[in-house]
């Protein structure tokens, strides 16, 4: 296992310039087979990572950009008529590859956004009354863009509830930044990630995760977390037991990214944030006062006890 993701994060690195964050959670979410929604200002390199990711895994990628005018036929694809054969043939959409950009999740209408969902959910779609698996492994990453609001729909509260994670995506430090621009002007093109996995490696990793112990004081110091996030004082809503299933997961995946086949206490702090700051919804009063998502996450962690 180390060396696999050694190689990994060394093959990233091919393509992309720092942003540990970002790998490291892409990794999280197929360890934990989820999905991933990304938050950051244009020009991040995020469509960079994911198609450098799913390269270096074996697997077809797609980009998606949603737009208001997107149709669900656009995302699952539709039955067209051939002449020749004199019938109707079914034509799939983008949605049938294993790894999803999901550009600007929040541009699409509601029908689009509920197509999504049971994609989701359930790794499947339903064209025209019959229900259609997709291919395995089926990873979602969206993005969201925190700076424009026009003609954004918001995204379904059971939606975002779906995402495992939720990532910020920041800019890069000066030295990265000058590191990134040597590497993309250079005069030669940058090697392209080679890959170093298949689907039925990628199953037996996930195998692998799950069987990475965790005491059970632990999985009541995660429960104990997610349900002092329902205190009405300054949130209005807060996680619901999905939230408790994927700290534990997320932390199982974070140690055995770390080379352990055990959970620490420090991997549920540092899933803690990615894992919840999408759930909370914070009361009026509170973004009154500038309290974040981030604020009540910290106070989370500060509080509850450290078993």
């Amino acid at each position: 296992m180390k060396n696999t993701v050694e190689q990994i994060r060394k093959e990233m690195a091919r393509a992309l310039v720092g942003q540990r964050g970002l790998v490291d959670g892409l990794l999280i979410a197929l360890l934990c087979h989820e999905h991933v929604l990304v938050e950051g200002v244009p020009g991040l390199a995020k469509t960079t990572a994911v198609r450098a990711f799913s390269r270096i895994l074996g697997l077809s990628f797609r980009r998606i950009q949603f737009t208001p005018d997107l149709l669900p036929a656009d995302l699952l694809g539709t039955h067209v008529y051939e002449p020749q054969q004199g019938e109707f043939r079914l034509h799939h959409g983008p949605i049938f590859h294993h790894v999803i950009l999901a550009d600007e999740i929040n541009r699409a209408p509601a029908k689009v956004q509920s197509a999504l969902l049971e994609a989701m959910e359930e790794r499947q779609v339903t064209l025209v009354g019959e229900t259609l698996p997709l291919p395995q492994p089926f990873l979602v990453m969206a993005t969201q863009n925190p700076i424009e609001q026009e003609g954004v729909y918001p995204l379904p509260e059971a939606q975002v509830d779906r995402f495992m994670l939720k990532l910020h995506v920041d800019y890069p430090s000066y030295e990265e930044e000058v590191q990134i621009v040597h590497h993309r002007t250079a005069p030669e093109d940058p090697q392209a990630p080679m890959q170093i996995l298949d689907a039925a490696q990628i199953g037996t990793l996930r195998a692998a995760v799950r069987e990475v112990h965790i005491e059970p004081t632990l999985v009541e110091y995660a429960v104990s977390l997610v349900e002092a996030s329902r205190e009405p004082e300054t949130i209005q809503l807060g996680g619901s037991p999905r939230a408790s299933i994927y700290l534990i997961e997320a932390a199982r995946a974070r140690a055995y990214l770390e080379l352990r086949d055990y959970v620490l206490p420090e991997d549920i702090k540092r899933v803690a944030p990615d894992v919840l700051r999408h759930r909370l919804r914070l009361t009026y009063e509170a973004e009154a006062e500038g309290l974040t998502s981030e604020h009540v996450i910290a106070e989370l962690l500060g509080r509850v006890p450290t078993p």
